[in-house]
């Protein structure tokens, strides 16, 4: 099985070189980035025509923000999220992936056009494997140290590079024994997920171990995150050169999915380092 061989739908993706964008749809009012500027329906579909104008390869949908906020209950999570998937697959021939932890809304979108599922909880719940195995699903395994919207101020790991790294691998093995194929999962190291600044960037350095020893794609959600701000002393609306510069970072060690805001602004970055790569191999 190759690193870099990746499943989406009915395409299949080498990775050796290539890399694949995923433009961030909320559907979400308390989003910490757009602060829930195109929650309302019509406005979403309007950021999904500029995302798909500028170049995604996925959209990725989400009812649910990662972080602590009001409760949102499966109904109004499946509102939310069920007709959106439904809109963008009737709009587009685009890959549709949709960011929930919840089997119920996994299923329910799936069945509309989803290809793929986003969960951050690393599978905390068995029957999204399940879900995922039964429509032959593409799945990102991201690590958390908690949960979904819990609060972590103070998180600590006795070896964090070991322990994520682990963590994702074991993710990878529980999707296998729940019959979905490999080269349908990529991994996540959960940036700010349960990390400090400093434990994200960590593990940004270290993108290309985790990704050996999970031996799968690392899927890169970096875009405008925290860990940027804190480093760079940058608010959130600043964050642009900082994420474009983890991105390339990412790409030379092993990232080949990237979950981003600025669409436009990471394909131009990646298509040029993507030529570089090229390059260095026609002449070496």
């Amino acid at each position: 099985m190759s690193n870099f061989s990746f499943k989406l739908g009915k395409e299949d993706f080498d990775l050796s070189r290539k890399s694949l964008i995923v433009g961030i749809l909320n559907r979400t009012d308390d989003s910490f980035f757009d602060k829930g500027s195109y929650f309302a329906f019509d406005q979403f579909l309007m950021k999904a025509d500029g995302l798909v104008a500028d170049g995604a390869h996925i959209l990725d949908v989400g009812g649910v923000k990662a972080g602590p906020g009001r409760q949102i209950s499966l109904d109004e999570e499946l509102e939310r999220v069920v007709p959106a998937v439904a809109a963008l697959k009737e709009r587009f021939d685009i890959a549709i992936s949709v960011d929930t932890w919840s089997p119920e809304v996994l299923e329910a979108t799936a069945q509309v056009g989803a290809v793929m599922g986003n969960d951050i909880s690393g599978f905390a719940d068995p029957r999204y494997l399940e879900v995922a195995s039964r429509f032959e699903l593409s799945l990102v395994a991201t690590h958390i140290r908690l949960a979904p919207r819990v609060a972590d101020p103070n998180p600590t790991y006795s070896d964090l590079i070991g322990d994520v790294s682990s963590f994702l691998r074991e993710r990878l093995e529980m999707a296998v024994s729940a019959s979905v194929d490999p080269l349908r999962v990529v991994v996540d190291c959960g940036l700010d997920l349960g990390k400090t600044p400093a434990q994200s960037l960590d593990l940004l350095r270290n993108s290309a171990t985790v990704a050996k020893f999970a031996g799968r794609p690392l899927y890169l959600s970096a875009s405008n995150k925290g860990f940027l701000g804190d480093f760079f002393g940058l608010s959130v609306d600043q964050r642009r050169e900082a994420t474009l510069m983890a991105t390339l970072y990412g790409y030379t060690n092993g990232a080949r999915l990237f979950r981003v805001h600025d669409v436009k602004g990471t394909r131009r970055a990646l298509h040029a380092i993507e030529r570089i790569a090229e390059a260095a191999l026609v002449n070496s």
